[in-house]
């Protein structure tokens, strides 16, 4: 739902996806964990977010993150503490050998994961707040397999059933916690906009090839973000990514294969990426469903060269020429850095960041 104060936020308002690089001092820190006392390294932590968020207000961000410094995975932080995983499955990934995470029994919820990071950052800024969960079908896509899973998780639904009950009570403690977006983050959405995969299974990662439906798995995957979401005092935001692994994307292709899907979705907002190559085409625009608005990916995350304001102001124009500015929010393609030490460098997002708002503004000047 849109709130008094996500009502008040300017046409092409900037917002981040969720996660910042990391500066190496924050890096340390994490590598470093086991030899500081729990209370120490809570308040150093702490330290590094300020600076994270100053970061975001200073650039002219006008909806900020916690950057997820204290996550080294987004995903594995919320896996990890209901402990359902182990790492078992080995698997291929951009050519290297590796072994994943896979559910071997039923989670078990410790009370809220969240909602102290996503009160600190409600309480350190004046700036409208974001906080990012993963989804059931990206967790089900990934960490489910039926040699390993299948005891405690019979099929990918029972998996995505429970973790609908458990991301709800995430959800709603981030929303206690004062936060004024939840964005549930959906990459696995976007591998029915990828036709090689899609029509032949060629992928550079493994977990991948499995039997793609479509017309079953998009309103499955719908279905439990409803759930999730469905009451909440918040703005709720989708984020469908073609994901990012050492400056590349995962996968390719425009999203026309699944906007028409998101008409069942209870949302607000959908984020969607249009600077990188191969991903989203701005005319995709025409089919989205008339309730939501978008976040336009016009930042490449990816790319080491920086786009101009000029270049990044272009890609939201076009978007104009199918959305009313009202509808449009500008922001990067996808999170900066959603591993530990992934690149780009502070120094890098904070430009580009900076170059994001400076287009809004413009845009907000013009039109």
């Amino acid at each position: 739902m849109i709130t008094t104060r996500t009502a008040a936020l300017p046409p092409f308002y900037t917002q981040v996806i969720g996660s910042l690089p990391r500066p190496q001092l924050v890096c340390d820190l994490i590598n470093r964990r086991s030899e500081i006392s729990t209370e120490r390294y809570a308040k150093l932590m702490q330290e590094m977010i300020v600076f994270a968020i100053r970061l975001q207000e200073q650039a002219g961000i006008d909806v900020v993150s916690d950057g997820e410094w204290s996550r080294v995975s987004y995903i594995n932080a919320f896996l990890d503490p209901v402990n359902g995983c182990e790492k078992l499955r080995p698997y291929e990934h951009q050519g290297e050998s590796k072994k994943a995470d896979v559910f071997v029994r039923r989670m078990e919820y410790p009370g809220p994961i969240f909602a102290g990071e996503a009160e600190f950052l409600a309480n350190n800024t004046d700036r409208v707040t974001k906080f990012a969960l993963p989804s059931p079908f990206l967790i089900a896509t990934r960490f489910w397999h039926e040699d390993f899973s299948s005891e405690a998780y019979p099929t990918r639904q029972n998996l995505m059933d429970h973790l609908a009950d458990l991301l709800r009570l995430e959800a709603q403690s981030i929303v206690e916690a004062g936060v004024d977006i939840v964005q549930l983050d959906d990459p696995a959405l976007t591998y029915f906009c990828d036709r090689a995969l899609q029509d032949h299974g060629e992928t550079h990662d493994e977990r991948l090839k499995q039997d793609w439906n479509i017309e079953q798995q998009i309103p499955e995957a719908l279905s439990v973000i409803n759930r999730i979401v469905d009451g909440l005092e918040a703005e709720i935001h989708l984020h469908c990514c073609h994901s990012v692994y050492r400056r590349r994307a995962d996968v390719t292709g425009d999203y026309k294969p699944i906007l028409p899907y998101l008409k069942e979705a209870r949302i607000d907002r959908v984020n969607l990426e249009f600077a990188y190559q191969d991903t989203g085409a701005t005319d995709d625009l025409k089919l989205l469903p008339e309730n939501l608005g978008v976040g336009m990916g016009v930042l490449d995350v990816r790319g080491e060269k920086l786009q101009t304001v000029e270049e990044i102001e272009a890609i939201a124009r076009e978007g104009a020429r199918y959305l009313s500015a009202d509808r449009i929010a500008l922001n990067p393609d996808c999170g900066f850095s959603p591993g530990l030490a992934d690149p780009p460098s502070i120094d890098e997002a904070f430009e580009k960041l900076s170059r994001l708002a400076e287009a809004a503004r413009r845009m907000r000047v013009s039109l």
